[in-house]
């Protein structure tokens, strides 16, 4: 698989809760974005070995996100992610945020690898897409 293939979406299962709910009756459009950040974060911590997720950190770099539809209370919403690449110190998310087949917003984000302890940029080794960009095929 190449460094340009993204790599199986990771499913997200979240929970709307009372204070996600603004004055509208629906999701604050904000809140979308911690769900991106939740997703993110799980999907690093479920797949990356646990040397490198108590080594590094992670902080947003940019968010584009396109509002579909709104979600309510009692809904249940998945966020899919898909890493779509890395380079350097950067990983490249798309994230579509769902409720069944209902496509609620779509997500385009950036990200800044960091080191635990001195917070500045950490490359992401090319030993790490084995990890996240596994190739299925044995041909």
């Amino acid at each position: 698989m190449s460094a340009t293939t993204p790599a199986s979406p990771f499913a997200f299962p979240i929970k709307v809760l009372p204070e996600d709910i603004d004055f509208m009756g629906h999701v604050n459009n904000a809140r979308y974005l911690n769900w991106v950040q939740d997703a993110v974060l799980a999907h690093w911590n479920k797949l990356a070995p646990a040397e490198e997720v108590a080594s590094k950190a992670w902080v947003a770099l940019k968010h584009e996100i396109t509002y579909r539809k709104p979600a309510f209370l009692e809904d249940d919403v998945t966020a899919n992610t898909v890493l779509e690449h890395f380079k350097g110190a950067r990983a490249f998310y798309h994230t579509v945020i769902q409720r069944g087949e209902d496509v609620l917003a779509e997500v385009k984000s950036s990200w800044c690898c960091i080191d635990s302890e001195t917070l500045r940029p950490a490359r992401i080794g090319d030993h790490m897409r084995e990890f996240f960009f596994a190739d299925d095929d044995p041909s």
